[in-house]
């Protein structure tokens, strides 16, 4: 597996990562020490990369992390975040954004016990809180890294302002946001440029636009209740009956490269900047080949005013959320 560093850090992990959170959220129920084994076999193939986060469960996917990757401590990055109110039941994004200097910590007190690690090694803000200033945030973490709590500060969705605020107190080793062929607003907005300038990684989430880009989604695909995807604008029959021609064009260069259409727009990505590390997410072996393989796909500067050039001239249907 290539190896990536993460903007101007030392943070080294591999060119791809692993999204865990649909292995206990967001999706069908799985079994756990399926998804133990799961993680077992990413490290085989070189995955050095997971993520995860608190309100995933909310809290059983940062033990499941932690107890699957527990032999491999030392091997791995484990990124986790921040950022949601407790409620009755812990952190939901329903209950609201809390990122007080005092929940910082005591989120990073107790991801710490479920990870089963004596440091973070990447503490993203999980979303923007406009009542907590930038600055505080920041400076919250950077309390952490001192007391050697915290690896690295990260941020996630947030904007260029909101990036250069934090990043004037404590650096910020990677923004994570959505990112992929059929998502492109951090280019149009200032962030990948922000990033850039001052030296931050990028982490793309739902590179694969949740399944979509893979081209096996179709009008007659139903999904079970738990999986977020029944209530996204995006995965109605009609969105994705519309969005096909989105497909077409990833079939189409897939078929000259003999890739798979995930794997093209995979390789998109990486082909986007060197300090950009997506984090597809995946609980089935073949995937995780399948996505893995995408690290051996040379795109050239053709194919990507090719893809360029064609989805400027494609309007993708349905929100995103």
């Amino acid at each position: 597996m290539q190896k990536r560093k993460l903007g101007n850090s030392d943070l080294e992990v591999s060119a791809l990562g692993l999204g865990c959170m649909r292995m206990s959220f967001g999706d069908k129920p799985t079994d756990k020490q399926e998804m133990i084994a799961f993680l077992h076999k990413a490290v085989e193939r070189g995955i050095t990369f997971f993520d995860t986060a608190e309100v995933y469960g909310p809290f059983t996917n940062e033990e499941l992390v932690g107890e699957a990757l527990e032999p491999f401590k030392g091997d791995v990055v484990i990124a986790t975040k921040f950022g949601f109110k407790h409620g009755e039941n812990g952190p939901h994004p329903s209950v609201g954004l809390d990122s007080r200097p005092e929940q910082i910590r005591r989120v990073a007190e107790e991801s710490l016990k479920r990870l089963r690690v004596e440091t973070i090694d990447l503490f993203y803000q999980h979303r923007p809180d406009p009542d907590v200033p930038m600055e505080d945030v920041a400076g919250a973490v950077k309390d952490l890294i001192q007391e050697g709590k915290v690896k690295h500060f990260g941020l996630s969705e947030a904007n260029a302002e909101q990036i250069r605020q934090a990043h004037t107190v404590e650096p910020v080793t990677a923004l994570q946001s959505e990112y992929s062929i059929w998502w492109t607003v951090i280019e149009e907005n200032d962030v990948l440029s922000t990033c850039e300038e001052l030296g931050i990684g990028l982490v793309p989430y739902s590179p694969l636009g949740r399944g979509y880009l893979t081209g096996k989604i179709t009008e007659e695909t139903t999904y079970d209740s738990s999986d977020i995807r029944s209530r996204n604008p995006r995965f109605t029959p009609e969105a994705i009956g519309a969005n096909r021609v989105v497909v077409e064009l990833l079939e189409r260069i897939a078929s000259e490269k003999e890739a798979t259409p995930a794997q093209i727009a995979l390789a998109w990505l990486l082909a986007q900047k060197p300090w950009i590390v997506p984090i597809p997410g995946s609980r089935k072996l073949e995937r995780l080949d399948e996505n893995i393989s995408a690290t051996a796909v040379e795109l050239t500067s053709e194919d990507l005013d090719d893809i360029k050039d064609a989805m400027s001239q494609i309007t993708v249907v349905g929100d995103r959320y």
